[in-house]
This record gives structure tokens, sequence and C-alpha cells, in this order.
């Protein structure tokens, strides 16, 4: 029996092959599926302990040049609606979350057709300075890509001038799904798989911790996303040696509205049972990344809280501000108060934790 040699697989603790995963991901039963994540999830945070980090995400600017079909957000350099953040009106929001105890700056905007590396450099400095206690986890890999050929750099040059400026970490904004053929189709003008790649893998050679995610629910097969998540394991253990790598890993279902893609693809969306369903997976098949976090953001709080049993252990950030999926017609809000209720009514013990999962606090 197949699911028999998937569970002696776990239990033995060896690697579950494409074959396995693609099985779970169409035939697996979701409750059993969810049972058999849980479990791993159960071996590797012992103490039934749910983490968060209490941070902002900052869209500096909303000009990009990729216009991805599946983006809600972006603007043309010259649209009425272009802005470009200042720094002072940078630095009110992050002065707003030191106000809130906030430890963890997302910091993401288009992928600007004209920004240099010093603007950024000249941010991150000043970041640095006025909130030490802040970390600065930053830019997704299509904008450092931007940013390196606008300065004529390698990657590995831009990463290590970002990083002397105060950049320490890295989100895995931009993943969708790391097929080329779905990225042709849902963001034609992005990087493609192998760069996003290259990107994170040059990052965890200078020690720096990035996060991977996946967008799925538009077009791509199951076995894409089955794919997804083999790469994504496969870069985990080129970092095994070094100080970077995967801190956790983080899935959301595309959300649709307002976008140039709403209504194709039969309209149809993904589910809550699908979102379950790839959490588990992904829990079962990324065995050398240590976290996978439930993206309360685009699924709500009830279906978070469910995900904590299909092998979910972090709730993710408090988001003080959000903008890029709430342009595509969701808007969830949580407080620290509600995750930390959240986390407590699933069974677990809720804790505050910084960028690198270091526990600041226990509820």
């Amino acid at each position: 029996m197949v699911l028999q040699t998937i569970k002696d697989k776990l239990v033995a603790g060896q690697p579950l092959c494409r074959e396995d995963a693609l099985y779970l991901l169409n035939q697996a039963d979701l409750l059993e599926l969810g049972q058999m994540a849980d479990e791993q999830r159960k071996l590797r945070h012992p103490d039934g302990q749910v983490s968060f980090v209490v941070d902002r995400n900052v869209n500096y600017s909303n000009v990009c040049c990729c216009k991805c079909r599946f983006c809600a957000f972006y603007c043309d350099e010259d649209d009425e609606e272009a802005y470009l953040l200042s720094y002072d009106e940078i630095f009110a929001k992050v002065q707003e979350l030191v106000d809130h105890g906030g430890t963890q700056l997302l910091m993401q905007g288009g992928v600007h057709p004209s920004l240099g590396i010093e603007w950024f450099e000249e941010l991150f400095r000043q970041l640095s300075e006025r909130f030490p206690t802040v970390q600065i986890h930053s830019l997704s890999p299509a904008e450092i890509i931007q940013i390196s050929q606008l300065a004529d750099l390698s990657v590995e040059q831009c990463l290590t001038r970002l990083q002397a400026a105060g950049l320490k970490s890295i989100p895995g904004g931009g993943a969708e799904v790391l097929v080329d053929d779905v990225r042709k189709t849902i963001s034609p003008n992005k990087i493609g798989w192998r760069q996003w790649a290259d990107v994170m893998e040059i990052a965890h050679d200078l020690g720096m911790t990035t996060t991977a995610t996946l967008m799925f629910g538009s077009c791509e097969t199951d076995e894409q996303i089955v794919e997804h998540l083999f790469r994504v394991r496969e870069m985990q253990q080129r970092s095994q040696h070094k100080d970077g790598g995967f801190s956790a890993f983080i899935s959301w279902t595309f959300q649709p509205s307002n976008t140039e893609l709403e209504g194709e693809f039969g309209g149809e969306t993904a589910t809550g049972s699908d979102y379950l369903r790839v959490v588990a997976l992904s829990r079962l098949v990324l065995d050398n990344i240590d976290n996978v976090q439930a993206s309360w953001v685009t699924q709500g709080a009830q279906l978070a809280q469910v995900a904590l049993r299909f092998g979910a252990n972090d709730l993710g950030g408090t988001m003080l501000e959000e903008n890029v999926v709430a342009a595509a017609g969701v808007s969830f809000r949580m407080t620290r108060q509600q995750l930390i209720d959240l986390a407590r009514d699933a069974g677990f013990a809720p804790v505050r934790r910084t960028t690198e999962y270091e526990v600041l606090e226990v509820y």
C-alpha cells in the first residue's frame, strides 16, 4: 500500500520522493494527510509552541515594470496613482512599528525601473542607525536582480553592498511557482525560477537567512506544485553547511479579484481544503526547513488556525500594514492579542519571536 510505505519513510526519517508527494497531494485522505503533517510538526516542535513576529510591511513604492497578471497593486511610473515614499515617511512608519513593540521590517515595493542601489543603501543605513532593534527583512529576489542590473553589479556584489548597509534577511516574495511554464503565464516579465533561486543561494552563501514561498491556485498543475517544493528542498540541502538558509516556508492561494487574471482558468480559485492539503504536504516534503507558516493574511484567521493542525507552527507577522494583498480585495487584520488568542484557542502556547525565530516572549 502506497500510503503505508510513505508513512514508514516518515517514521524512519527518510525524505519523500516526488512520486510520494504527488500521491499525497492527489489521493490521500485530507484528514489523514493532516494527521501525518501534525505528527511531523510535533517531532520538530515538541514544546507545543506557535510563534509570531510583530512586524510591518512597508510598500515603499507601487511602481513596477513587471506588471504581473495576478497583481492588483502595481502602477506605471507616470500613472496618477504611482508613488514612492520619502525616507521620512518610511521612518514614521517604522517608528510606529517600534512603538508597537515590533522587531521586523518587511519592506517590498514594485520592481522599480529606475531606483538605484544608492537609494536603498542610504535608507538601510539610516534605518539601522535610528532603529537598531528592528531587523531589515526586505526586498524580493526580483527587486534585487533589478537593483543589481541598474548598478551594473553582479548579484553577489549587490547583496554584499546591501548587507553592509543593513539588510539582514530576505523574504521569499516573487517565487509564485518555481516552474517557468507557470511564470510565463502569470508573470511573463518577471525573473525566471533559476534567477530567483540564484539570489537566495547567494544570500545563503553570505550568511543571510531567507524565506521561501508558494502562490498556487492559478494555472499550475499538481506536478508543478510538487516540483516547486522539491526545488526549495534542494536549495536548502545546498545551504545546510552554511550560516544562511531558508528559515520558513509560506504558501498561500492566488487572489484573483481586481487582477488581469480574474475570470481566467475557469474562474475557480483554490479552496480551503486545497490550502490545507498544500500546507500539510509542505511540512512532509520540506524535512530540512524548520518552520511552516500559516497565512492568515490571505486565508483568514479560522483557516490559519486549522492549518496549525496540518503541519504549520508559525503565524507569520502581525502585519501592522499590508497593501498588496489588500489591493486584490482580501483584507484580513489581526492584532497581537488576536494572534495570541488564535494560537491559544487551538491548544498551543503562543510565543513572540524574532525574524530568526529566537523566542522573545512566551504568553
